[in-house]
C-alpha cells in the first residue's frame, strides 16, 4: 500500500464521513499529537469526500509543514488558497465552511481574559465552520465585573452562551446566575500554582451553585461548540 500522506488515504485513519448527516456535526482532526503528514492526508480525504475539513490544536510551524505537503501534490496545489491557518484558534481549515444557518444562532463565546483567547477562538471558529453565527467577547472576566455587566443587554440576543475561564473559573457561574440561556462552561489551563493546569477552574465549574450550568473538559473549546450545536439543532427540530 502506498502510504504517502498526500496520495490517498492515511492507513491509520478511519474517518467518520457520515457523522454530519448522522449527528449534524463534522468530524474534526485532533492535530496536536498527529504529524504534519497525517494531518495533510486526513484533510485531503475529508476535502475529496466533500466533507468539512477542520484540524484543531495545530501550531504555526506544523501548519506550514502541512501546507508544504499539500502543495507538493498537484491535485491539491490548485486548492492551496483554501487552506487557512487560524492563528488565534490554532486551527487549520481546508475548503469552505457549511452554509450559514441564521435560524440556529447566534452564540456568544466569552473569555475571562485574553489568555483564554485560544480556547474561546477555537469554539467560535468551530461554530462558524458549522454555519452557526458566533460572536467573540474577550476579557469580560469577573476580576472587573463591570465589564461583563456592561454586555448583558447584548448577551440577551444569544441562543447559547459559551464561557471560557481559567484561574478559579467563576465566569460561567456568574453568567448562569444572570442569563436564562443555556450556558456552557469551558475551564482553561491558565493560572498560577493551585490553578493546576485548569483543574481548579474545572472543579469550580462542576461545583457551581448556578443550576443547569453545563461544563466540558479543560481547554475543550471544540467540545463546547459541539454541545451548543446539539442544543441549537434540537431546538430547530432537525440536524444540519
Amino acid at each position: 500500500m502506498n502510504s504517502s500522506p498526500v496520495d490517498g488515504a492515511v492507513p491509520q485513519a478511519r474517518l467518520d464521513l457520515a457523522r454530519r448527516s448522522r449527528l449534524g456535526m463534522a468530524e474534526a482532526v485532533w492535530g496536536e499529537h498527529k504529524s504534519a503528514a497525517q494531518i495533510a492526508g486526513i484533510l485531503r480525504q475529508l476535502a475529496n469526500s466533500g466533507e468539512l475539513a477542520l484540524a484543531t490544536r495545530v501550531e504555526a510551524t506544523k501548519a506550514e509543514a502541512v501546507r508544504q505537503l499539500l502543495l507538493a501534490d498537484p491535485a491539491m496545489a490548485e486548492r492551496s488558497d483554501q487552506l487557512l491557518f487560524h492563528a488565534d484558534a490554532r486551527c487549520l481549515s481546508l475548503g469552505p465552511p457549511a452554509p450559514e444557518r441564521a435560524d440556529l444562532g447566534p452564540v456568544f463565546v466569552l473569555s475571562g481574559g485574553t489568555s483564554d483567547l485560544p480556547v474561546a477562538a477555537e469554539a467560535e471558529l468551530a461554530l462558524r465552520w458549522h454555519g452557526i453565527g458566533a460572536e467573540l467577547l474577550v476579557d469580560v472576566g469577573v476580576a472587573g465585573l463591570h465589564r461583563l455587566l456592561g454586555e448583558l443587554e447584548r448577551l440577551r440576543q444569544a441562543r447559547v452562551l459559551i464561557a471560557c475561564a481559567g484561574m478559579e473559573g467563576a465566569l460561567p457561574t456568574v453568567l448562569a446566575g444572570l442569563m436564562p440561556q443555556p450556558v456552557i462552561g469551558v475551564p482553561v489551563s491558565v493560572g498560577y500554582g493551585v490553578s493546576a493546569g485548569g483543574t481548579a477552574a474545572l472543579h469550580g465549574m462542576l461545583a457551581s451553585c448556578a443550576p443547569g450550568l453545563t461544563v466540558v473538559n479543560i481547554d475543550n473549546g471544540y467540545g463546547a461548540a459541539m454541545a451548543a450545536l446539539r442544543i441549537l439543532s434540537s431546538g430547530a427540530g432537525a440536524v444540519l
